[in-house]
């Protein structure tokens, strides 16, 4: 068979210094060759020979059984070298460089459609990238933001743009972690499946030994011998490679690679497993952040909502007490006052009729029904608006109501209101005043209290809290605001709704020594106006 590569008699010199001596070896078709050789073998000078980059003083080289002259561009013969040190241009972005003397200058046809040669490098990078598990934020960055192993890799990458025959690798896994040596000798036996030949350079002996046809040699610049790997051992590769066959001195050099490597592998099983950690957590930090995002706007969405509820809720507890204030006057100004001048006309048609006669005695029992009637108006009217609340004052509007519960339910009510309280606004006030009126409700209907205490004081210059506790039965075990409603409980539901809708606190709850206590705290604006203090 006819080799692919034939390297006859190569000598070169760097300064005083022989660095390659007589070189002679053949590549094969489909072949994997492996060149083992430590520091100073001459392995770098030789892929730079081959990669026509450098000149020898004497020697051959055939390409497929024809002479190549030097210097020339290996890329000419479909020969690919990756070198140790990855060859890169600074000030070029990642894809440039992965297309370095391989750019397209025209369009180019993709799924049926014409697109830009950038767009098609692009995508062409991306995929082999991928092939490499490598994963970068832009192509278009500048090569230098990358790692020495990224770059490294981007040099693997550029080696893989076009078809090739032959591929030399020269100690390129030196400068990757033990994940991208993995794939790079992966990516050496696929290309031996596609039929390529690969001259795979490189120090570490299980790798050699991994994917290789045969191993030869290198030390000190010459060819000290060529094996078929699997007629080979270790303790013959390191003989070579120290000049030594005493079982002494190479059985320590074995036994120290062996740790050496053990070590390396081991370390970088671990640093991979870092580096997969980190990737794993970073996803998760970003799906956290996905999430912490997404909740955000759920939760401003529901601030959105919740704010236009409150206002609406707002506004109907507003345009409530307009129309209880409106029908308030309306009966007070209208009705009342159409019954006080019907009470007033049966009195003077009483006062004419004839003692004892029998009208006159209906006449009268009207009257007094009038009267029973006009008493109950006024006690609507002052539920609907409490007549003082808006001339003298919250504290003139919860003592009236609290004489006139006292007198209609006959339980003992004791009143204190802070000396200091001040005007608060209207809507402020009547919600305290609605609070009060549906606790004193609440108690009349449900607790068989014997007496109850109210209090009104500030507890700083911008809030004031309400007390209502009375001594009855006190709250069930089982008492949960949240399921008033379903119960067709709403009295307490509307104090909380009220309390909330002023940006208040509400705490109910059963005293020790018996009975229950409501406890509500409202912050509200200053406030220009007094109120007197009438208890």
């Amino acid at each position: 068979m006819q080799p692919i590569l034939e390297v006859n008699h190569l000598t070169k010199h760097i300064g005083p210094l022989l660095v390659l001596k007589n070189m002679s070896f053949s590549v094969y078709p489909g072949e994997v060759l492996g060149l083992a050789g430590w520091g100073g073998a001459g392995k770098s000078v030789l892929a730079s020979i081959l990669a026509g980059i450098q000149t020898p003083e004497e020697g051959e080289l055939y390409f497929d059984g024809k002479r190549i002259k030097w210097p020339f561009n290996s890329r000419k013969f479909g020969f690919e070298v990756i070198h140790q040190e990855p060859r890169i241009v600074e000030g070029l972005d990642i894809c440039s460089n992965i297309f370095l003397g391989n750019e397209l200058a025209f369009p180019q046809w993709q799924n049926d459609k014409v697109i830009s040669p950038q767009k098609k490098m692009d995508l062409i990078s991306s995929e082999i990238l991928a092939k490499l598990d490598v994963s970068l934020p832009s192509l278009h960055d500048d090569i230098t933001t990358l790692s020495i192993e990224y770059r490294q890799l981007v040099a693997i990458a550029r080696a893989m743009i076009k078809p090739s025959r032959l591929i030399l690798v020269d100690d390129t896994s030196a400068l990757l972690g033990y994940h991208y040596q993995q794939i790079l000798l992966a990516l050496i036996q696929n290309w031996q499946q596609e039929g390529k030949s690969i001259i795979f350079s490189s120090n570490n002996l299980d790798h050699l030994f991994s994917v290789t046809d045969r191993i030869a040699v290198l030390r000190e610049g010459s060819m000290i011998g060529a094996y078929k790997t699997d007629e080979v051992n270790r303790e013959i590769l390191v003989a070579d490679l120290v000049g030594t066959t005493d079982q002494q001195q190479i059985t320590p050099i074995i036994w120290a690679l062996d740790s050496y490597y053990r070590a390396r592998e081991r370390a970088e099983v671990l640093r991979n497993n870092q580096i997969l950690l980190e990737r794993d957590l970073a996803a998760r930090d970003s799906l956290n952040k996905q999430l912490l995002e997404q909740l955000n706007v759920q939760v401003l969405a529901l601030d959105k909502a919740n704010t236009a509820l409150q206002d609406a809720h707002r506004r109907l507890l507003s345009n409530r007490e307009d129309e209880r204030k409106s029908l308030a006057r309306e009966l007070h100004d209208q009705t009342i006052q159409d019954l006080l001048r019907l009470n007033y006309q049966l009195e003077r048609i009483e006062e004419n009729e004839i003692e004892a006669s029998p009208i006159k005695e209906r006449i009268s029992n009207i009257r007094f029904d009038v009267k029973i009637l006009i008493e109950e108006l006024r006690r609507v009217c002052s539920n609907l608006r409490p007549p003082t609340i808006d001339s003298l004052g919250l504290g003139s509007a919860i003592t009236s109501l609290v004489d006139g519960w006292r007198e209609r339910t006959g339980i003992p009510i004791s009143l204190t209101l802070d000396e200091n309280l001040i005007r608060l606004p209207e809507d402020t006030e009547l919600s305290i005043f609605r609070i009060i009126q549906e606790s004193l409700h609440n108690i009349v209907k449900h607790s068989q209290a014997k007496n109850v205490e109210i209090s009104l004081r500030h507890t700083t210059p911008r809030t004031i809290l309400i007390s209502i506790c009375d001594d009855g039965v006190g709250l069930p075990e089982d008492f949960n605001l949240s399921t008033l409603a379903s119960n067709d409980h709403y009295g307490l539901l509307g104090i909380s709704e009220r309390v909330a809708l002023l940006g208040g606190h509400l705490n109910i709850q059963n005293q020790k020594i018996g009975g229950a206590i409501i406890q509500v705290e409202i912050p509200h604006p200053r406030s220009k106006k007094k109120i007197e203090n009438t208890e």
